[in-house]
């Protein structure tokens, strides 16, 4: 038998990001919990009680099951106690006999016998009933309670449990009865709280039924999505309405749909002065303190703002003025910031006095290693740079200097100090305002590049060695003083880092081995007397284990290619994409055992030797018809590593006469060492590109 069950625990109002960053959680943990007490299933054709919503608002978390089992399911609980030779001695039971009867609740009279192990031993059965679910109700919120791990929590009153908030009212009812439960000293009611607009007092729900009839009525709408729908629909109405194009930052929609219980999307301007700031600003200010959506009008941003409201009212116009007064301080501080930055005009003075990273130095100290990693990459690739660029060695070099030169000079700019997502940014458009060529105040700009997963990457090749010049440093510095990731920890995101050098070097096809990349630039970072030499040596493995986990392919078809020996990522990443698109053909699923018998044939050679094959020694011809058509493969330059890997795993008819023909193992040494060498051959040539032999399909 199965009731529907409501669970409202109301609260003073939730902060957003950190209810958003455990939503999955806190469902899962319920799941688990209902698991544990066996109230997951019920044997009725109802639907399952597990089969519940967990919904949210500022002010209340919201458990609902249509159909709850009212109790756990009865159950059979076995004991299994002591051998008999053990549990009885001269007929009398043993201390092992009477303990057993005591964790069984009996006497050992009432204990029988059973089998286990194939060994006679004391066994004893009971039927357990299952409990009530009102009685076990109360545990399992406590527990649910406190799996909530928001981060900071809070305390209130003279309570010493933590939440992250102070809860305020509670809510649990079977059907229409209420549940007696208490949480923080707050005791089940039948009564919630509407939107504060409509009244400060308690409101009675009557039963489960009316529940959100009672708090639409009371201006909250309960479901997210509705609210997200609701604010969706009014984008669309505004933007129709005023010829506008809205911002829609889904991470910032979430987080408005959190903190509103009645959203009411409004739109607000303000002056126009304000628009000779950079474009990012104006929005940095409207998302991170005031959480408005930016509007733009013709592509560029306006002097416009979208903001949902969460008050209930008639008249929206008080609350669109306030709106309006509190962004114009916003903007005017970030008007007055910029304007005092670029009369002060971009400078590193300063940065000699800011520490990096402890046995790093300082942000200067950063700068100069930083440059010494561009002036190497740029003259590793400085064809390409020139072709791309259009400009000459000298005119680079020059542009290459004062780019990592002022990289950071922003750093220390009142508006990065007020806004420090902004660094980077604001040193562009300070070098642009100033006059510096378009390749620097780019690449200022791009040096972060890129920030994440599918972010974007530096527009050109010398933007692109400045941030990997960054990154370098970053890696190489980080690994010399022993601060290296370990498990899912990375807290300076080296992982990242490596990330976007992989990207950046596949992306403009740029050769970069990493042993030798590692080599070239490791002096700066090796100390006397410490392990920052061996500590570097680790950076290889680290980089390519990242490799390992970026690149989209089979992950086999990954390994083949590592173990091969490639250490050039941008190789590395040619190879892989290039056996994996011939791997998951189906057509290559049927043809691969023929190459895996090649690859364990040859697992006992040594490739490094000089594998001569002497044609005089060939006794069939499908020795001959192999070699001739590997000879012709080997002897054939390819445009790429696809067409070469179909050439060579073009052989399969040729290799399946041979192993149907010819004997390799067979008892001539000089016969069956001249067949080895054949098949070690094309398994060399295979190697050269990936190791066949750790493919899975």
């Amino acid at each position: 038998m199965t009731q529907a069950l409501l669970i409202e625990i109301g609260v003073e109002e939730l902060p957003a990001i950190p209810l958003l960053k455990i939503v999955s959680n806190i469902e899962k943990s319920w799941a688990k919990l209902l698991e544990e007490y066996q109230l997951s299933t019920v044997m009725t054709d109802l639907p399952l009680p597990n089969d519940f919503e967990f919904i949210y608002t500022p002010r209340r978390l919201v458990l609902k099951h249509a159909s709850m089992p009212i109790k756990q399911e009865d159950s059979t609980v076995e004991f299994f106690g002591p051998p008999m030779v053990a549990a009885l001695k001269d007929g009398v039971a043993t201390k092992a006999a009477e303990g057993f009867a005591r964790k069984c609740g009996v006497a050992f009279d009432a204990l029988g016998r059973g089998e286990k192990n194939g060994k006679e031993v004391l066994y004893f059965k009971k039927e357990e009933k299952g409990a009530q679910t009102v009685s076990l109700l109360e545990e399992m919120l406590e527990k649910w309670i406190a799996s909530m791990s928001f981060g900071k929590m809070m305390r209130w009153g003279s309570r010493t449990d933590e939440f992250i908030r102070p809860i305020r009212w509670l809510q649990v009812r079977m059907d229409d009865s209420l549940v007696p439960v208490e949480l923080f000293g707050v005791k089940s009611d039948t009564k919630t709280y509407v939107h504060r607009m409509v009244t400060y007092d308690a409101v009675e729900v009557a039963n489960v039924n009316d529940y959100e009839n009672i708090l639409s009525e009371g201006a909250v709408m309960l479901e997210p999505k509705d609210r997200e729908s609701k604010i969706l629909a009014e984008f669309d109405a505004l933007e129709s309405a005023h010829n506008i194009i809205i911002e829609r930052d889904r991470s910032l929609i979430a987080e408005v749909v959190a903190i509103t219980e009645n959203p009411k999307a409004l739109v607000g301007t303000f002056d126009e002065l304000f628009l000779d700031l950079p474009p990012e600003v104006i929005i940095t200010s409207m998302k991170e303190h005031q959480r408005y959506f930016p509007v733009f009008e013709n592509g560029k941003i306006a002097n416009k703002f979208v903001v949902v409201s969460n008050a209930y009212t008639n008249d929206y116009t008080k609350v669109l003025a306030g709106n309006e007064r509190v962004l114009k301080p916003r903007l005017a501080d970030g008007l007055f910031f910029y304007q005092n930055d670029l009369k002060n005009g971009l400078s590193t003075d300063g940065l000699e006095k800011v520490q990096f990273i402890d046995g790093l130095g300082t942000l200067a100290d950063k700068i100069v290693r930083e440059k010494n990693i561009a002036v190497r990459l740029l003259g590793l690739y400085m064809e390409k740079v020139e072709a791309q660029s259009g400009k000459n060695n000298a005119q680079l070099e020059k542009d290459m200097d004062r780019a990592v030169n002022l990289a950071k000079a922003d750093l220390m700019s009142e508006m990065v100090y007020e806004f420090t997502e902004l660094q980077g940014l604001m040193g562009y458009y300070y070098a642009k305002a100033l006059g510096e060529d378009e390749i620097v105040y780019s690449a200022i700009k791009e040096q972060y590049m890129p920030v994440g997963e599918g972010a974007e990457l530096p527009t050109s090749i010398f933007s692109s060695i400045v941030a990997m010049s960054a990154k370098l440093d970053t890696l190489l510095g980080l690994f010399s003083v022993g601060k290296i990731p370990t498990g899912s920890k990375d807290p300076f995101a080296l992982r990242r880092a490596v990330n976007g050098i992989v990207r950046i070097v596949t992306e403009y096809d740029l050769a970069f081995n990493i042993d030798d990349i590692i080599l070239l630039l490791k002096g700066a970072y090796i100390k006397k007397d410490d392990n920052s030499e061996l500590n570097i040596l680790l950076l290889s493995g680290f980089i390519i284990e990242r490799i390992s986990k970026s690149l989209d392919a089979n992950p086999s078809v990954i390994a083949a290619v590592l173990v091969s020996g490639e250490r050039d990522i941008n190789e590395i990443a040619k190879k892989v994409a290039s056996l994996n698109e011939i791997v998951s053909t189906d057509a290559f699923k049927e043809q691969f055992s023929t190459f895996k018998r090649v690859a364990n044939i040859s697992k006992d050679i040594d490739l490094n030797i000089d594998l001569n094959i002497n044609v005089s020694l060939f006794e069939e011809d499908a020795e001959v018809t192999l070699y001739n058509a590997y000879e012709k493969i080997i002897n054939q330059d390819y445009a790429d590593y696809k067409t070469k890997l179909e050439a060579l795993f073009g052989l399969k008819r040729e290799l399946d006469s041979y192993f149907d023909d010819v004997m390799v193992n067979t008892n001539n040494n000089v016969l069956r060492a001249n067949r080895l060498n054949m098949i070690g051959s094309i398994y060399r040539t295979f190697k050269s590109i990936a190791d066949i032999k750790e493919i899975t399909v």
